[in-house]
């Protein structure tokens, strides 16, 4: 595919968690990214804290593998439509004990790029279908 110089931003993101090199990640994310559907449970609320909740995936996950499936670019916006593919074997906020169970899941995200870099995170998840496949009890509320 031929990308756009937003979309290998994204794609050089995507790259850099697939080969587990969160050292990367500042060349493709700014340090106060905003992550308004947060990437984990326990993600702090508070600017560039998707530094962290991508490393506590990658910690609960291993394997974990993003797929692109799709990109669409317009101006300062990339829309990627990914899957992710994974085995919990590490601790996460929401299940400390690994329960090795893979799991397949379908993801929406808008990115809005400022200067060369991600600014803003947006998701939609199929999180349910991720609880059923990781065999975790859905969240229940107050």
């Amino acid at each position: 595919m031929n990308y756009g110089q937003n979309e290998q931003v994204v794609m050089g993101m995507f790259q850099a968690i697939n080969d587990r090199q969160l050292d990367r990640l500042t060349d493709y994310i700014a340090s106060d990214v905003i992550d308004y559907n947060k990437i984990i449970f326990g993600e702090a609320d508070e600017p560039g804290a998707a530094f962290d909740g991508i490393r506590q995936q990658l910690a609960a996950f291993n394997p974990y593998h993003i797929d692109v499936e799709e990109l669409i670019a317009k101006n300062d916006r990339v829309v990627a439509r990914i899957i992710q593919r994974g085995v919990h074997s590490g601790f996460h906020p929401r299940m400390p004990e690994p329960t090795y169970r893979s799991f397949t899941v379908e993801i929406m995200l808008l990115f809005t790029l400022k200067d060369g870099k991600i600014s803003e995170i947006r998701g939609v998840s199929d999180r349910l279908g991720l609880f059923f496949q990781l065999g975790w009890k859905w969240p229940e509320v107050d």
